[in-house]
């Protein structure tokens, strides 16, 4: 990865940290979506990260886009930026391996938009999440409308962008907003556990299994059971079919020791 200002990947034992870092609140300008699309694309890429956490430090996740530089642009000027904005966070999103947000202090508007990229979200028990766009006359951007509601249903998402509101942890564990709620200090160290589950396990089932949730999400059923049944087959072209099922023919589940191929 190129030398970067705000976003760094740190690699450590098969497990890849996107780390924010713009203090003191991690505001997403153009330079740190830039910097973020650019780690996601070498985590994508890096054979040796299994699994990835989005993480902005012990403080704040995000606190959301930069208002002052979004005042600056024009209508032309945010009709061409919106989907370079929206495309960077969608290529987290599409990342073909498990991901989980680490959410401290604030995850608010473009800032909650990243952590619903991830496919699980962990946060301290003093977070305030939610989409105030509204509160700026305007609306998400970066993936709310649409991945809010996929996750809450539309009814609540309509309440959460309708109001603005900043919802604290409990409610957001209650509604879906996140995943897991923990002490503040432990935010960080329980999102590794989740991902570590993943550092020796079948990557080409990982990604088959993520493609066929997420993609069928976007078709009706018939057209999720296609998907599903060509991602099931095209499994057995892995060294890791073979061995997952020998392994459980020899020794019963959850002893194969796979090799990501």
């Amino acid at each position: 990865m190129a030398e970067s200002e705000f976003v760094r990947l740190e690699v450590a034992d098969g497990i890849g940290t996107i780390r924010l870092d713009r203090p003191p609140m991690n505001v997403i300008d153009r330079q740190l979506q830039a910097e973020l699309r650019a780690a996601a694309v070498e985590a994508r890429e890096r054979a040796d990260v299994k699994a990835v956490i989005v993480y902005g430090g012990p403080k704040v996740f995000a606190a959301g886009a930069d208002v002052k530089e979004f005042a600056r642009m024009s209508y032309p000027d945010i009709a061409a930026y919106g989907p370079e904005l929206s495309g960077s966070l969608s290529v987290l999103a599409e990342l073909p391996k498990p991901t989980v947000a680490a959410i401290t202090g604030y995850a608010l508007g473009g800032g909650y938009e990243l952590a619903l990229c991830c496919d699980r979200r962990i946060a301290g028990d003093n977070v305030k999440v939610g989409q105030p766009e509204i509160l700026l006359g305007i609306i998400p951007g970066a993936g709310g409308t649409q991945r809010l509601t996929r996750l809450v249903g539309p009814a609540k998402a309509k309440d959460l962008i309708y109001t603005g509101r900043f919802v604290k942890a409990e409610e957001a564990l209650a509604i879906g907003m996140v995943d897991q709620v923990v002490a503040p200090d432990d935010v960080y160290e329980t999102a590794r556990a989740w991902a570590a589950q993943f550092v020796n396990a079948p990557a080409f089932a990982l990604a088959a299994a993520k493609a066929a949730i997420d993609g069928g999400l976007d078709q009706d059923l018939a057209g999720g059971l296609k998907l599903e049944s060509h991602l099931f087959a095209a499994l057995w072209a892995t060294e890791d079919q073979a061995i997952g099922m020998q392994s459980f023919i020899e020794n019963g589940p959850g002893k194969a020791e796979f090799r990501g191929r």
